[in-house]
């Protein structure tokens, strides 16, 4: 019976719970399901086969809700710092870099589902793909992946995760394609080229990489990209290139849509720009983004009408 159970649930989290989840934009809600029904999904291996592919996206997924946490630890430090309260800066970045050991953990296991479901393509050959699903659980697996990697810098490295990883990611993201999959496989090999030094084939530009791979997820509506174009920019101090990719977003999502099929994924992607803006905005003025003001900053000229409303309050 447990069997049979445990083999029914699997095909209908990936036939129904996941493009279910997909089309909608609650990250919270997505959190909430993940936390509480992963151990539940998970469990069935000790009766069944193990679900490696859902273990890739739950994981993934809970390792989001994880590194939301840790943000916000370290949004409190750097409050409590410029409010010149050390203790308590001191202490939000001890929890900050706690809830991030979790985080890598929780990324990393996504990647050891992804490892034993699709072999190590980096050492071989690809893997043959069954379905669109098949394509997309691989590509969660290196997004995992890189994840992992970057939540166990942020903790000293804590939870042990393989330092070749980027480079691991990098050559598996040979084996799907490109313009299907929003930009999303050279995004991710392009971050990690701007991210390790002496990373970068000869004659390849990793921002022009990205900037191409930006404009296809604008095409599919789908903008993950802008986050590894965010995320290598800043890496390499490219202040205004950060601003403009923020910007560029915001514009994006206001005037066109998510692809409704994978409107989770675009709002996963403006969520993590937000964050990024957050971090930016309370290092400078002493809190986050203004409502309704991502894509804006605290030095832009403000226009004449903006003027003309702030001296009419005052």
């Amino acid at each position: 019976m447990y069997k049979t159970t445990g083999d029914v649930l699997q095909a209908y989290s990936a036939s129904h719970t996941v493009p279910y989840l997909l089309e909608t934009s609650d990250l919270e809600m997505a959190c909430s399901m993940n936390e509480a029904t992963k151990p539940l999904l998970m469990s069935f291996r000790r009766v069944t086969s193990e679900p490696h592919q859902l273990g890739v996206l739950m994981s993934l997924q809970t390792g989001g809700c994880m590194e939301s946490e840790a943000r916000e630890a370290d949004l409190r430090g750097l409050a409590a710092f410029e409010a010149g309260n050390a203790e308590a800066s001191q202490d939000a970045m001890i929890v900050q870099r706690r809830l991030y050991e979790t985080t890598a953990s929780r990324y990393y296991d996504g990647w050891k589902h992804h490892q034993a479901y699709y072999g190590e393509a980096a050492q071989g050959e690809c893997p043959s793909f069954d379905s669109e699903y098949d394509e997309f659980i691989y590509i969660a697996g290196l997004i995992s992946g890189l994840q992992a990697l970057n939540a166990d810098i942020q903790s000293s490295g804590a939870a042990g995760v393989p330092k070749n990883m980027g480079s691991l990611v990098a050559e598996s993201t040979r084996c799907v394609d490109n313009e299907k999959w929003w930009g999303v496989p050279m995004g991710l090999r392009a971050t990690v080229w701007a991210m390790i030094p002496g990373s970068v084939p000869q004659g390849e530009d990793p921002f022009e990489r990205l900037a191409r791979a930006a404009e296809l997820g604008e095409e599919a509506r789908v903008r993950l990209t802008h986050v590894f174009q965010v995320i290598a920019a800043q890496n390499k101090n490219k202040d205004e290139l950060v601003r403009d990719t923020i910007r560029r977003h915001v514009s994006e999502v206001e005037e066109h849509p998510a692809n409704e099929q994978w409107r989770l994924i675009d709002q996963l992607a403006t969520h993590n720009i937000r964050a990024i803006s957050d971090r930016m905005w309370m290092k400078e003025t002493g809190h986050r983004t203004p409502v309704d003001g991502l894509g804006t900053f605290w030095d832009d000229q403000k226009s004449d009408a903006e003027a003309m409303d702030l001296e009419g309050i005052l």
